[in-house]
């Protein structure tokens, strides 16, 4: 049932926010919002799309430079990093999420960088430096988007050139002896081409400490080769030409590049099971004891600790180095039918890590990823409209192939396991969708969708070492490949109602789809060539906008039931090499409700809020051979997420302008992985909960400061204001590897100062 109380206290909130800071109501009004939700322009209010867009200046004020900051900005949304890394995502809209970062799995929610495709979440969280306008697509976008939007899409638009030459340069520190230094330059128009380069720059010490083992009388620990974890060191940059060579052909040219090379973040072990291998109380104790204070073999038991670290001890070697690069090439042409637009992509990922799976100085559990994938994309696509109709038509290419190498080392080097897996992909679509404006106030849209591809496995598991015994038996041999072919037709069909000019009413089925494919991570030949299926959802939405107290505030509503058939879900074995299994859970329905308002109270002073309430349900959940969906976790959809935020401009005069800058996100507890519930004899049930958590930001600016006829900012900012200790996301290795959990924390408190110039 929903918790209706989260609204009423939400609506407090609100309230005694406006009450205590706003000092009088003046006829200030919400500028219009434009939007590219439906491949052409649009302003916010008349799309009927649960869509969330922010423009430049929400986004500069809250340093937003990746989607890892998006979590707050629309309701139902939760992003988090995968465990282990800062540089994939796992991204959670309306409880549909891809949990795990394997190339060999295909995104639930598409994410787009100037109409690009950005094709897998590992390495998905790379820095933009000038970003102009992101969207957040709510529910499936399968008609005008395709393949893998079947929870929503994230578009990020960037600025484009401009005809003056100008220019802006921020430098930043903070707490961890952090370092930013981010700058853009225009440089103008030159002939009849426009250029712009853009570049970020972020440094930190890590928030764990590596010190040595402090427990000498375990003698195998072993000792690290890094000194910290949890850092940052990024590099970005951008660089975008833009021509308009007639009144109607514009062309733009973008190359991006994104690169962090640095340790990742530490995998606490927060517990281990009872009677079991790190159980000191278990005859199957690995600890081994001898003389007082003295450990042979592996006690983890004694590096287990629930509490968030700040220092850690482990044996490495440990990194994560992303490198991520684009080329994306617009053509723009307005004809007499429509703008004609042509989109061509190339998008280039090397990514690598290596992990101490254990977090310890022991050498129980260590991996690592090699992983390289390239993606080639063509869209073109005709919007137009004649008379009563406006229409979007088009075609599309996409295909992809990557290779990762996945070593992997157990108990001392006792089991090593060589796991290899590369995949191609080939899709062609076609798609159109058309508005039909019945009367002035009342529109029907509808759209189709066909999509067709074929994928390729190739796959390796070899033990090089098992239990000790070398040239062991392999798992899956090299040579094993397959192929497998998918298709689908998704349709969409909206009626939009103008009950006037403030209140716009609409209700939308869409059908979305998240492709297929074959487990790269699989243990053996059966489960390789086993191709898992295509998900689909089919959703119902029912949605309210208005503009409202004389275009003063926003206030949007929406109503959504979704069916989820073969749901992709990762199985977690913890046999042969660590693998998990995709299947093809079942069915499930998630229903929710979703508000957002934005309150322009004066010229002065801006109030926005979003809530959301899930309530997801297994319809099925088959897992060798029985119906398991009344014990099994529902991941990544937290039951409640609310986020406040306000802008006050405090003074504003000769010496400039002092902006005030808030914000509170909340989280409801949610769980991370599809496991059991309930404990299972004579096992243990797997656990992996995440407690509720509740975070605030706050950032003061004294902008427009007159310096030399420059205008200049000085900002103080901090995150996670209260230090919220929370876990944002665990593994637990389960029964087959003693229940080993391990705890990923978000980040502590930080704050610092930032100095930026504008000049002309």
């Amino acid at each position: 049932m929903y918790r209706f109380l989260s609204l009423r206290s939400a609506t407090s909130i609100l309230a005694l926010s406006a009450g205590l800071m706003i000092p009088s109501l003046a006829q200030a009004q919400l500028d219009e919002i434009v939007v590219t939700a439906q491949k052409r322009e649009q302003n916010l209010q008349d799309v009927p799309i649960a869509v969330t867009a922010v423009d430049k200046v929400y986004i500069e004020s809250r340093n937003i430079t990746s989607i890892k900051s998006l979590s707050s900005l629309a309701p139902n949304v939760k992003i988090e990093n995968t465990p282990g890394n800062t540089t994939g995502a796992q991204i959670s809209i309306r409880g549909g999420v891809t949990i795990n970062p394997a190339l060999t799995w295909e995104p639930t929610v598409g994410m787009y960088l100037n109409g690009s495709y950005i094709g897998k979440t590992q390495g998905s969280v790379f820095d933009v430096a000038d970003i102009e306008r992101i969207e957040v697509l709510r529910g499936p976008q399968g008609t005008l988007y395709g393949r893998n939007t079947l929870a929503g899409a994230i578009n990020i638009v960037t600025a484009r050139p401009t005809e003056d030459a100008n220019g802006k340069l921020k430098v930043g520190f903070g707490n961890y002896n952090a370092k930013l230094a981010k700058g853009t330059v225009n440089f103008g128009q030159l002939g009849p081409v426009r250029a712009k380069v853009s570049a970020l720059y972020e440094e930190r010490d890590g928030f764990i400490d590596v010190v040595p083992n402090p427990l000498p009388g375990v003698f195998a620990a072993g000792p690290s080769t890094v000194t910290e974890l949890d850092n940052a060191d990024k590099l970005s940059f951008m660089v975008a030409l833009a021509a308009d060579l007639s009144e109607n052909l514009t062309l733009d040219y973008t190359y991006d590049y994104s690169q962090a090379d640095q340790n990742p973040v530490f995998s606490q072990i927060v517990s281990v099971g009872q009677g079991n291998i790190f159980d000191p109380a278990s005859p199957f104790y690995l600890g081994f004891p001898g003389a007082p204070g003295q450990y042979f073999g592996f006690p983890l038991d004694l590096y287990t600790n629930a509490d968030r670290q700040f220092t850690a001890s482990i044996d490495g070697p440990v990194f994560e180095k992303s490198f991520v690069s684009g080329h994306n090439f617009t053509a723009t042409l307005d004809t007499d039918i429509g703008e004609v637009k042509s989109i061509t992509s190339i998008r280039d990922m090397s990514w690598k890590d290596s992990l101490d799976l254990d977090g310890s100085p022991l050498p129980l559990a260590h991996t690592e990823r090699q992983s390289d994938y390239d993606s080639f994309s063509q869209e073109l696509q005709l919007a137009g409209e004649s008379g009563d109709i406006a229409y979007v038509v088009g075609g599309y290419y996409f295909s992809d192939k990557g290779y990762t190498i996945n070593p992997q080392t157990f108990f001392g080097n006792a089991s090593i396991f060589d796991s290899q897996y590369g995949f191609e992909t080939d899709a062609i679509a076609a798609f159109a969708n058309v508005d039909f404006a019945i009367a002035d106030n009342l529109t029907v849209s509808g759209g189709l969708r066909y999509t067709e591809e074929e994928k390729t496995i190739d796959r390796t598991n070899i033990a090089v070492r098992f239990m000790g015994l070398p040239n062991f038996t392999p798992f899956v041999p090299a040579g094993t490949t397959g192929e497998t072919k998918f298709d689908d037709l998704s349709p969409q069909v909206s009626v939009n109602f103008e009950a006037s000019d403030q209140v716009n009413l609409y209700a939308k089925y869409a059908q979305g789809f998240k492709s297929g494919g074959f487990n790269g991570e699989a243990g053996s030949v059966a489960e390789t060539l086993r191709p898992y299926n295509s998900e689909k959802v089919d959703s119902f939405e029912i949605g309210a906008k208005t503009m409202l107290a004389d275009n003063r505030l926003m206030f949007n509503a929406t109503a959504f039931f979704n069916k989820h058939r073969d749901m992709q879900l990762s199985v977690f074995t913890a046999q042969g090499a660590a693998a998990s299994d995709i299947r093809n859970a079942g069915s499930a329905e998630i229903k929710g409700l979703e508000f957002e308002t934005m309150f322009q109270a004066t010229d002065t002073f801006t109030l926005r809020g979003t809530l959301g309430l899930l309530d997801p349900e297994y319809k099925e959940f088959i897992e060798f051979g029985t119906d398991v969906k009344d014990d099994r976790a529902f991941p990544h959809a937290p039951k409640t997420t609310f986020s406040a935020g306000f802008d006050w401009e405090v003074m504003q005069d000769d010496r400039g302008t002092v902006t005030l800058t808030g914000d509170a996100n909340h989280s409801s507890k949610y769980f991370t992985f599809p496991y059991s519930l309930t404990p299972t004899a004579p096992q243990q049930a797997f656990n992996t909960e995440a407690d509720a958590r509740t975070l605030f930001d706050a950032r003061i600016a004294w902008s427009d400061i007159p310096v030399a006829d420059q205008d200049v900012e000085l900002a103080l900012w901090v995150k996670n204001l209260g230090d919220e200790e929370y876990l944002a996301n665990f593994i637990d290795f389960g029964p087959g590897f003693g229940s080993l959990t391990n705890g990923y924390f978000g980040p502590p408190r930080t704050y610092g100062a930032t100095l930026g110039i504008s000049f002309d």
